[in-house]
């Protein structure tokens, strides 16, 4: 049993180790949906300017999405509020032409997605930096979309 509990520990312990990640956090939508005039943000902290970093939008989804592809734009600002970026990214969740999904499945018709928003980006000045995403789609509700999260990891550090 000792044996087990110690295998299991290790396991745990060298899954989660993540030498790349700074920063990942997600907004869960209860409902299942992404309400127009929910807009989720994110606060992390840059240390170091001479690190370049990767900066992701996650993306879980169900089966129920009703289309093929999704825009979002996002919103980079400092920790005084000023806009150093903005910018729509338009990805596809499913094949167009099959529909079948893309990205990984983890929980039955859950899938996760990652979408590269910034490569190997300097930020000016350590400190806090916010993004804030907002669904353009052409309805309030979209249906199926479960979470969205951002992820900014450290460029060219090897895992």
């Amino acid at each position: 049993m000792r044996r087990l509990l110690i295998v299991l520990s290790m396991a745990i312990v060298l899954t989660a180790c993540d030498d790349k990640r700074v920063y990942e956090e997600y907004t869960d939508f209860d409902k299942r949906y992404w309400m127009v005039t929910d807009k989720p943000a994110f606060e992390f902290e840059v240390p170091d300017t001479r690190q370049p970093y990767n900066v992701y939008c996650n993306i879980r989804n169900s089966n129920a999405y009703p289309y093929s592809r999704l825009f979002v734009t996002y919103y980079l600002q400092d920790s005084t509020g000023r806009e150093l970026r903005k910018n729509m990214i338009n990805e596809y969740l499913f094949d167009a032409k099959t529909g079948k999904p893309f990205g990984r499945s983890g929980l039955g018709d859950l899938y996760d997605q990652r979408f590269l928003l910034l490569k190997d980006h300097r930020f000016d000045k350590p400190g806090k930096y916010k993004v804030q995403f907002e669904q353009f789609m052409r309805t309030d509700t979209l249906q199926g979309i479960v979470a969205v999260g951002l992820r900014v990891e450290k460029a060219g550090v090897e895992k």
